[in-house]
């Protein structure tokens, strides 16, 4: 009997970390919380865990120009997925998108960037440098404005989250 209980916790571990349940559910969604530092996973019946997470500038504000190293604000997708030699793994968000360009081409025209800016892209969720996890417990913001895990994390996170998640970032 003992047997058969540890075989279905393992296939219900199995299940809860593959993408395909991710769909079967109707989906997971991230938020994003800079202040806090956090990562947090949801599905539809609310939330399911919290990742400790840094960034790229200790200016904790919204992406203004390409090379300020700070990280976007606003409601984006995973777009790509892929195994990172450098990052362990990497989830590829759509920025810039609609709402990001928008508001770039405001600040643009209000004359808060010069004209000649660019607003930059390459924004994902990944890991860390490999033996280097530390520095998420450190809080060392150290990224071009992506959104870095350690690389436990973000590997439970490759496993949970498909193309097509929504992310929320915001301050």
């Amino acid at each position: 009997m003992n047997r058969i209980a540890v075989l279905i916790v393992m296939v219900a571990v199995f299940v809860v970390n593959t993408s395909f349940y991710a769909n079967s559910k109707g989906g997971f969604y991230v938020v994003i919380d800079k202040s806090d530092y956090e990562l947090m996973v949801y599905d539809a019946e609310g939330w399911l865990s919290t990742y400790p997470i840094v960034f790229g500038n200790d200016d904790l504000g919204d992406k203004m120009v390409q090379g300020d190293r700070k990280t976007p604000e606003g409601t984006f997708t995973i777009t790509h997925k892929k195994p990172h030699a450098k990052w362990n793994r990497y989830m590829g968000i759509d920025y810039p998108n609609a709402e990001s360009i928008e508001r770039f081409n405001n600040r643009k025209a209000r004359g808060i960037i010069p004209m000649n800016a660019k607003i930059g892209g390459d924004i994902g969720i990944h890991g860390t440098w490999p033996h280097e996890d530390y520095a998420i417990d450190q809080y060392q913001n150290w990224t071009l404005g992506c959104i870095s895990l350690k690389n436990e994390h973000v590997e439970q996170l490759y496993r949970m989250l498909g193309v097509g998640t929504k992310v929320v970032i915001k301050r």
